[in-house]
């Protein structure tokens, strides 16, 4: 199953879905909810912005295109770093997080080493190019803020890091008609959680009774480390998925419906 061709033959029938992915980054999603039959409830825990300081970031862009290894962290950094600048011939090694990220890059012409399996920090960690990096300069393109896992572990095997921060993460602004929404959320929604970070802005901005009430929905987890951040914040009913990514989140939502009511 892809991200762009998700074959759910109409699994979610009648369910609603709550979907946290950062504002204006929902829309294909949101059609293969559709498509699957259910109902997209766009709840935004992220915003994302270009970076305050474009003129210093662009430089920070251009030496890091020089470095022995590229690694972007997201689609948002490939679409935020290349609004910046064009990417020029390099000579280093250019990695992905995941397949979202490698297909953003390849829109632009520039192939990218992915994961097989785990498309996160520790999948990229995993990577054998990864293992031997003493001494290597490595170009971190994200934003600030996240787990620290990943330059944690370059930085003990011995790697230069750079970090070039081509965007920023913020919360997103909540109205009433999310709040109202969220009231209104029938129990066997299914929430799709792949942010810790959004998940906290979410608690944060939601009134409590209507926080209590997202937490009644199913919580389809992206990692056992977004789904020990959703029990803590409240959520009971958990169901794993394969990955943050769009499709796997979907068929994690598929299978948990289908589930429900075998």
């Amino acid at each position: 199953m892809s991200a762009t061709s998700v074959q759910v033959d109409k699994d979610l029938a009648g369910c609603t879905v709550v979907i946290t992915r950062p504002a204006g980054t929902a829309t294909s999603l949101a059609k293969h909810v559709r498509a699957a039959g259910g109902a997209p409830l766009l709840l935004p825990g992220l915003s994302l912005r270009g970076t305050p300081d474009a003129h210093h970031v662009r430089a920070q862009w251009r030496e890091a295109q020089r470095d022995d290894v590229l690694i972007f962290t997201s689609p948002a950094a490939v679409r935020y770093a290349l609004a910046l600048a064009p990417f020029t011939e390099t000579h280093g090694a250019v990695i992905a997080v995941g397949r979202g990220t490698a297909r953003a890059l390849q829109r632009h012409g520039i192939a990218a080493e992915t994961p097989a399996s785990r498309q996160d920090s520790e999948g990229l960690l995993a990577l054998p190019s990864l293992e031997h990096v003493h001494g290597r300069r490595i170009a971190l393109i994200t934003a600030p803020g996240g787990r620290g896992l990943l330059p944690q572990q370059l930085a003990e095997r011995g790697a230069q890091l750079r970090y070039v921060y081509v965007y920023q993460r913020t919360a997103s602004r909540l109205t009433q008609h999310h709040i109202e929404a969220v009231q209104q959320l029938p129990a066997d929604a299914y929430v799709l959680l792949s942010s810790a970070e959004a998940i906290q802005n979410l608690h944060a901005q939601l009134p409590a009774t209507v926080w209590r009430r997202l937490c009644e929905a199913t919580a389809i987890v992206s990692s056992e480390r977004i789904a020990q951040a959703a029990r803590e914040a409240g959520f009971v009913r958990l169901y794993p998925a394969a990955s943050a990514a769009q499709a796997d989140l979907l068929a994690a939502a598929c299978r948990a419906h289908s589930r429900q009511h075998d």
